[in-house]
């Protein structure tokens, strides 16, 4: 998580928003869309056979279009794999 933060830090240079999704992203200061995309990537990190089409739904009702929600599932996804690799591996593990 600190590694996503320092990125989101770097990339927006906004300590304060970087702190804020780190802590609890349902209350930081982001946009209805960027709250959707993050409600549907927990979603698919803690319980991805629950997704459905109503929650590809939503996420068109942001903006979003299948390439989008494509792109979001495959950047979630790659995360989770390349995390579990590492935490079973012993990847920064002091």
């Amino acid at each position: 998580m600190n590694a996503h933060a320092e990125f989101l830090r770097a990339t927006t240079l906004d300590a304060d928003l970087s702190e804020a999704v780190k802590s609890d992203y349902k209350s930081a200061r982001l946009t209805d869309r960027e709250r959707a995309m993050l409600d549907f990537a927990v979603k698919l990190t803690e319980n991805a056979f629950k997704i459905q089409p109503e929650d590809h739904e939503v996420l068109r009702q942001h903006g979003f279009d299948d390439q989008g929600i494509l792109q979001i599932t495959l950047i979630a996804s790659w995360f989770n794999y390349i995390n579990r690799v590492a935490d079973a591996l012993g990847v920064g593990r002091e």
